[in-house]
């Protein structure tokens, strides 16, 4: 069977740990979209650790960790994330990378920078990885798959063609140095060295396993409100976080995918610039951005504060119908236990009109939450392992969100370990 988990919101909702706990009954967990921009921190017996390009079921000997055709893949970044796990113990992770994946080029590093510096108080918040423009040359037919590296005649030649646009952009628009075509051929054929133990028709390898009742867990990464088409365009990620998103990512039949998990967080938090109604500011984002998630909200890949808002329960319910979510797990309810009453948005007032639907960006920036209150449970839920032993006002936030997004929490998420989980009939 294959199953998808991916996030409801703007990404740091917690699908690591889920994804973690999910791969022990997996065979083969898949990352289908993004590159090292976004990570998931997980939690388990060997550490903590922040993944960025690897699926987070490495930890297990029985697994397979594919990474998929739809990744913007850093070869570097992969090798060295591959290398910091065997060194902290774990052991070396079955890995395969498709021969399709295309590869993150060092300019593609380089025009991110320049662009965000160009852009001055008018950028993206870029993680500066190389993603927007790695997706672009993507689409411009000017990017380079795995396969080309092994290559010499082509990859020489396309080096040649794709350099002289580069460097026409270097020299006009950011008044850079133009690209040395000797030491990046050269570059490349190291990255070739490095992933070849790795490559293979993983699309081909997938849909057998499938054949062979494997079970197999396709992970996304950030959520909806990323979305290059759904999300909060321009203040988006460049590939789709969509579950549908993961057929195509992983090269598998769109019918293949039975189950859709939505992760959604207790509360909400983003990383990066974009329209946020739910978003509180001064102290009493910095008391929740404190005690949420393990040490804290930063960013997994950036170390950036992490911006906090309460419950967005218009947000969340265009998220999980665009993901097609089958199920809810709700995370880090935990750490809302010292509040007195807990705020839901349940719609955005725009020039003078209550909606409880998603709207657009545009929209987006004129809309103000519409609060309704809860009251808190005012205790710690740590160790609760059973739904029926949460306190009475926590089960009441969980059912009202359940009611809010019209589709079953199946897992309540209340602590950061693995095993810190509640499963809701």
């Amino acid at each position: 069977m294959v199953r998808a988990i991916v996030g409801a919101n703007w990404g740091d909702e917690g699908k690591g740990k889920l994804t973690d706990m999910l791969a022990e009954t997996s065979d083969i967990i898949v990352r289908f979209q993004g590159g090292s921009n976004a990570g998931h921190t997980i939690i388990n017996n060997y550490g903590k650790f922040a993944l960025h390009l690897l699926p987070s079921g490495v930890f297990y000997n029985h697994t397979t960790s594919i990474i998929g055709n739809g990744v913007a893949l850093n070869i570097p970044y992969l090798i060295k994330e591959i290398n910091s796990l065997v060194e902290k113990g774990v052991p070396k992770p079955k890995i395969l990378v498709s021969d399709r994946a295309q590869i993150i080029m060092p300019y593609h590093i380089k025009f991110d920078e320049y662009e965000e510096e160009r852009l001055g108080k008018n950028s993206f918040g870029s993680t500066k990885s190389g993603i927007a423009p790695f997706y672009s040359d993507k689409y411009a037919k000017i990017g380079f798959q795995v396969s080309e590296l092994f290559d010499d005649e082509i990859l020489k030649d396309k080096l040649e063609r794709v350099c002289i646009q580069k460097d026409v952009i270097l020299e006009h628009l950011y008044h850079k140095p133009a690209i040395d075509k000797a030491e990046l051929l050269k570059t490349l054929n190291e990255y070739r060295d490095m992933i070849a133990p790795y490559v293979c028709d993983t699309a081909l390898f997938i849909q057998k396993a499938i054949k062979e009742g494997k079970n197999i867990l396709l992970e996304g990464q950030l959520g909806t409100l990323k979305d290059p088409d759904f999300g909060i365009y321009p203040m988006v990620t460049s590939s789709s976080t969509l579950a549908a998103y993961g057929a195509i990512g992983a090269g598998i039949p769109p019918y293949e995918i039975k189950d859709i998990i939505a992760v959604v967080k207790a509360y909400s938090s983003a990383v990066g610039a974009g329209e946020f109604v739910s978003e509180i500011f001064g102290d009493e984002a910095d008391e929740l951005r404190r005690r949420g998630g393990d040490g804290g909200e930063y960013g997994a890949t950036t170390g950036r504060p992490r911006r906090m808002g309460w419950f967005d329960a218009v947000a969340s319910r265009y998220g999980v119908r665009m993901q097609g979510a089958t199920e809810v797990s709700l995370t880090v309810l935990d750490v809302l236990g010292y509040l007195d009453e807990l705020p839901i948005c349940v719609g955005y007032e725009i020039d003078g009109k209550v909606t409880k639907d998603f709207p657009v960006t545009a929209e987006l920036k004129k809309a103000k939450p519409v609060y309704e209150k809860l009251p808190g449970w005012k205790c710690e839920i740590k160790g609760i392992r059973k739904y029926e032993e949460l306190p009475e006002n926590c089960r009441k936030y969980i059912e009202f969100i359940e009611k809010e997004l019209g589709v079953p929490v199946t897992m309540v998420s209340n602590g950061p370990g693995r095993e810190d989980i509640i499963y809701k009939k």
